[in-house]
């Protein structure tokens, strides 16, 4: 990889923080819980001032702030730290009759530093959640936080400095630059949340050491209404889970596919829940987020010219903000159809038979989520059976992230690895297979001269 010019050395922050894991100060249950409860703590002091920074960097509501960034993180601090003790013991396993008398046993022991690459959408969660797994597994770890959300950003970088030794949790600000620079040296784990283009450069960079990565990307998540449903339960929760934070969910509903007969009260029912939600102007509404950039709110605005707009549409640059916004009579071919959205646009598209809603998310790389809406048992089984997707969610959207012991993550393109609960203790930590034999018992059957001990051997 090409050297870049950074205000660091990434081989002395990596040495730093390797000289302590090294000391073994991170592996004892004591020390990684005292610094779990230190990061619950840094949520509950500076609560406030978290929510201002999101609201800054995404226009985020408070509730929306707090709900999937501050409570989600706490929640799953709370659970770690009920469950790390038993996390932490070995795992006993079977032996067979040629190893008796022994014990086998995995053993969970932590990588050793490891680099978290946070994405900008949901700014602290994203960076901060696999920092406790990080953590709970006994590692040390460096955090780059994204530059598009420079206020979260810039304060996680302040009170996690004054929380921890720089030395165990180090944060590096900074552009891409950074990342690349941290991304030639060698760690023991990298986790990465973000796009799948640059988890490309992620994965590439990170085979030059042999060095494990986590992928966590996005993709085009589908959303199948069947005629099955209670419409108006089921357009509240679509359109919830689709505006939620402008779109920018890396799990929210990318495309609609209706089956035929409901998808006329279906739309209409969308419309009437983003005037319920958001009033007859969301650009005044509180309640909703802006695009991160100028550069995203370009690629969105783009969009727009796909398809028939049912709903929504309206634009200000000025402000970053793209309404909340339906689309009918669009292709495969389109630009929309494409690319994941990432943004407050719902493209809907209409199918007679299952098979063809089936057919088409076959037809797209695999997704991190996928949503059905359906009261029927056996549609429900055919979509399970018949796709793929990193989580699925029956007759509701997003809420299996937030399933404390679920864990997360995407399957082909959509990423790789998963966390959250255990799975995040397990990410980070190595299980090292153990065998333990007495002296006590050591039959000759295995040593030469063999003469004719096989027969006994395969009688065993």
């Amino acid at each position: 990889m090409t050297a870049v010019a950074v205000p660091f050395s990434a081989a002395e922050t990596v040495a730093a923080l390797r000289a302590t894991f090294n000391s073994g100060e991170t592996r004892s249950l004591n020390f990684r819980l005292a610094r779990l409860q230190d990061l619950a703590q840094l949520l509950t002091d500076h609560e406030a001032e978290l929510l201002q920074a999101l609201a800054e960097d995404l226009h985020k509501p408070a509730l929306e702030a707090y709900a999937s960034e501050i409570y989600f993180l706490r929640d799953q601090i709370k659970l770690t730290c009920k469950q790390l003790k038993r996390w932490m013991q070995p795992e006993k396993t079977r032996i067979s009759a040629v190893q008796w008398p022994a014990q086998a046993y995995r053993q969970a022991e932590p990588l050793g530093v490891v680099l978290i690459i946070g994405p900008w959408n949901y700014p602290l969660q994203l960076l901060l959640l696999p920092l406790v797994g990080a953590i709970a597994a006994g590692n040390c770890a460096v955090l780059k936080p994204s530059e598009l959300a420079p206020a979260t950003s810039s304060l996680l970088k302040r009170l996690l400095s004054d929380r921890f030794d720089p030395n165990y949790i180090r944060v590096l600000e900074g552009d891409a630059t950074v990342s690349q620079a941290l991304l030639a040296e060698p760690f023991d784990h990298i986790f990465f949340t973000g796009g799948t283009a640059i988890g490309r450069k992620v994965m590439a960079a990170a085979a030059e050491h042999l060095t494990p990565v986590t992928l966590e990307l996005g993709g085009k998540s589908p959303c199948i209404v069947d005629a099955d449903i209670d419409l108006a339960v089921a357009a509240r929760r679509i359109a919830w889970g689709k505006f939620f934070n402008a779109g920018q969910t890396c799990i929210a509903p990318d495309y609609l596919l209706v089956q035929r007969a409901v998808a006329e009260p279906l739309i209409q029912a969308l419309i009437d829940n983003i005037h319920q939600f958001y009033g007859e102007d969301p650009q005044q509404s509180p309640d909703y987020a802006r695009i991160v950039s100028d550069r995203h709110w370009q690629r969105l605005n783009g969009l727009l010219a796909d398809g028939t707009i049912r709903h929504g549409g309206q634009v200000d640059g000025s402000d970053r903000y793209i309404a909340p916004t339906l689309i009918t009579d669009v292709t495969c071919r389109d630009p929309i159809l494409q690319e994941e959205i990432f943004g407050p646009i719902l493209p809907i598209l209409i199918y007679d038979q299952l098979e063809e809603a089936i057919a088409q998310i076959r037809a797209q790389p695999k997704p991190l989520a996928l949503y059905l809406f359906s009261r029927d048992r056996h549609v429900q089984s055919r979509v399970l059976a018949q796709t793929s997707a990193g989580s699925v969610c029956l007759n509701d959207t997003i809420l299996q992230v937030g399933v404390p012991d679920l864990p997360f993550g995407g399957v082909g393109p959509s990423g790789m690895g998963a966390y959250h609960g255990k799975a995040s203790f397990d990410t980070f930590s190595h299980y090292k297979s153990v065998l333990k034999r007495p002296f006590w018992l050591d039959l000759a059957l295995r040593y030469p001269p063999y003469g004719d001990k096989i027969n006994l051997f395969r009688k065993l």
